[in-house]
């Protein structure tokens, strides 16, 4: 994503099959805390970070109420999903279940229905058991049901759509947050000569997050070979159906505005909505 980065090689590595996913386990889209100011968010979305990679929660406004008048909650189970009072839920929801054992193997089928068509998802619950613990407990609450996906990426070395904020301001999120299951072995990014990034590959599934341990309910879906550092915890990937209907959004661009006529990061200009997120219940 940063600026010294050289521009991504045409050749796009071969796809891994599902199961691969496993060794994937930690796709995080990094982007750099976004600051409260208007101006200066809208400065630091415009231009390619140089010192982060750019797949970022936005800090909420605080709202700390009665944070100080008890302890936030945590579940009792290994993957300890702890309330967040000072960053309340977009939309209503409850602590997910958080059972002795995590259901750890095999794969769940999730469907993003939106108005540009079918978007599937393959959860992979060996990569990351607490990620699809909680993204399959946002389904069945509805979640992200009638909600929009805020941000489109086409940098060169960024190329992602960016979902899962029920308030459409890169802020919200659903008032917990739990720890990474960062991938360890991800490939290389061919286009960062330091090794620092590594190959985050068109159809992956990731969490965008706000620094360590800080997942909540915004997501993001690969449609170009993206490099970034290995922060974000990968939980599956994308159908073919999907990709498609994720290149049909990218086509579209990045909505441009008075500051940027010619923007690279920023709201769609083809604006995508949520209108239902399903799991199949076919067992694999």
């Amino acid at each position: 994503m940063s600026s010294e980065l050289e521009p991504r090689s045409g050749v796009a590595a071969p796809r891994r099959p599902v199961r691969a996913l496993s060794r994937l386990a930690g796709v995080t889209v990094l982007a750099g805390v976004l600051v409260a100011s208007a101006s200066a968010s809208a400065a630091a979305v415009a231009a390619p970070p140089t010192t982060a990679d750019a797949v970022t929660v936005s800090a909420a406004p605080s709202a700390a109420t009665d944070a100080a008048t008890r302890p936030p909650r945590t579940t009792h189970g290994p993957c300890a999903y702890t309330e967040t009072p000072d960053e309340p839920a977009a939309r209503p929801v409850p602590l997910p279940p958080d059972p002795r054992r995590t259901p750890d193997r095999g794969t769940v089928r999730v469907t993003l229905s939106t108005n540009h068509g079918p978007i599937g998802l393959t959860l992979d619950r060996e990569a990351a058991p607490c990620t699809v613990q909680s993204f399959l407990h946002l389904v069945r609450k509805h979640f992200y049901d009638r909600t929009s996906c805020h941000r489109l990426t086409a940098y060169p070395t960024l190329s992602v759509l960016q979902c899962g904020d029920p308030s459409g301001t890169g802020e919200g999120g659903p008032g917990y947050r739990y720890r990474d299951e960062l991938p360890t072995d991800l490939p290389p990014a061919p286009t960062d000569p330091t090794g620092v990034r590594r190959l985050y590959e068109r159809g992956v599934l990731a969490m965008a997050n706000a620094g360590p341990d800080t997942n909540g309910s915004q997501f993001f879906l690969v449609y170009a070979d993206s490099a970034l550092r290995p922060n974000y915890t990968i939980f599956g990937e994308v159908d073919a159906a999907g990709l498609a209907t994720l290149d049909r959004i990218a086509a579209g661009g990045v909505a441009p505005t008075a500051e940027d006529p010619a923007p690279v990061d920023g709201a769609p200009a083809l604006p995508v909505d949520i209108r239902r997120a399903v799991r199949s219940h076919h067992h694999h």
